[in-house]
């Protein structure tokens, strides 16, 4: 018997409005088979971030985790933020969900999920986890981060608190910045 672990993928072409209105929000509950062929069936019929268009967000988080600051799973912890040149996401997110599923993380259950958000200017990939106080989990996930995406040694990482995330009502703004 194979193991399974129980994601959701969302994908939200929303008006970037943070009011809880899922009506733009697409839910699919998906089995990931730890197979690399049947992961690659799976994910050959979705849309690439890249061919997104406009404001629209793309999650993958484990199952019972929604992609929400307040979810009891990340309600104390943050995400890790790179901001990239269009033309970049779909690379860069196939990167991080191979690297999700392949565990290469090494921090046991603190990777929450993913998003790339998709943007007019730029566009922006982030992981979420569970613990944001936790300095050597955090730093261990940006360099992995670093290593499984290939970027180079200057490439600006910024980190938010999700309880900053909810202070200023913003995913993006005031982060703090890591080289």
């Amino acid at each position: 018997e194979e193991d399974q672990e129980e994601s959701e993928c969302c994908y939200d072409n929303g008006d970037g409005t943070n009011n809880n209105n899922n009506n733009n929000r697409r839910k699919v509950s998906i089995s990931i088979l730890f197979n690399v062929e049947q992961f690659w069936k799976f994910y050959s019929h979705l849309v690439r971030p890249g061919d997104l268009s406009g404001h629209s967000d793309f999650h993958l988080f484990k199952e019972g985790i929604k992609p929400m600051w307040e979810d009891e799973s990340n309600r104390n912890g943050g995400k890790w933020i790179i901001r990239l040149r269009k033309g970049l996401a779909s690379r860069f997110w196939e990167n991080i969900i191979l690297a999700m599923l392949g565990e290469q993380f090494m921090v046991g259950e603190e990777i929450c999920g993913a998003v790339v958000s998709i943007r007019f200017q730029e566009d922006i990939l982030s992981i979420w986890n569970r613990t944001s106080n936790d300095q050597m989990t955090t730093s261990r996930i940006r360099d992995t981060l670093r290593r499984v995406l290939n970027l180079p040694a200057n490439t600006i990482m910024e980190y938010k608190t999700h309880n900053d995330s909810l202070r200023d009502n913003s995913s993006f703004r005031n982060t703090k910045i890591s080289l």
